[in-house]
């Protein structure tokens, strides 16, 4: 009796992804383990533009977390970083145009640049400033605890688009 290679191959993939919620982590499972893009796409019975997107995604998001890490690295070690220690306050004049000279010191400690693009609010008397990654990290984690652990909204937002346009489908 012949044994079937697709059936061992399936069951292989079975146990790869158990236990595993979302479809974006059973992706990952299986992409890691050496299976295709198309392999994953079929055995998942979804498109293979999902698979793509969720890795392509997870390449891109490395990728900046190595250039934030090369970045961190190539700083001097004279440089302060915000969490490490924070200059004296000072005073700066605002001049006629509106301008404010913000030190050095609170730039290095907020490793700004020159033509770095920065976030302004208004909170209460006083105007914050940050840089545009620190600004993305507190919204992440503004956002982050009203989601559960493991929950996917990648996934969340495909699952109600498909559903709506089956719903468009069926009425139209």
């Amino acid at each position: 009796m012949a044994l079937n290679p697709k059936a061992n191959h399936d069951h292989a993939m079975d146990e790869l992804i158990a236990g595993l919620q979302t479809k974006s982590d059973k992706i990952r499972a299986l992409s890691k383990a050496g299976y295709s893009r198309s392999q994953i796409a079929d055995f998942l019975g979804i498109r293979y533009p999902h698979v793509r997107n969720v890795l392509v995604n997870d390449d891109r998001v490395a990728r900046g977390k190595e250039r934030a890490s090369s970045r961190d690295a190539r700083r001097s070690p004279s440089v302060a970083r915000a969490s490490d220690a924070k200059p004296d306050p000072t005073t700066a004049r605002v001049e006629t145009d509106g301008r404010v000279a913000i030190p050095s010191e609170f730039l290095a400690a907020l490793g700004l640049h020159k033509g770095d693009a920065v976030i302004l609010s208004l909170d209460e008397d006083a105007i914050q400033l940050m840089s545009l990654p620190a600004s993305v990290r507190r919204v992440q984690t503004m956002v982050r605890q009203f989601i559960p652990e493991g929950v996917s909204l990648v996934d969340e937002l495909l699952a109600e688009r498909r559903l709506e346009a089956k719903r468009e489908d069926d009425n139209g």
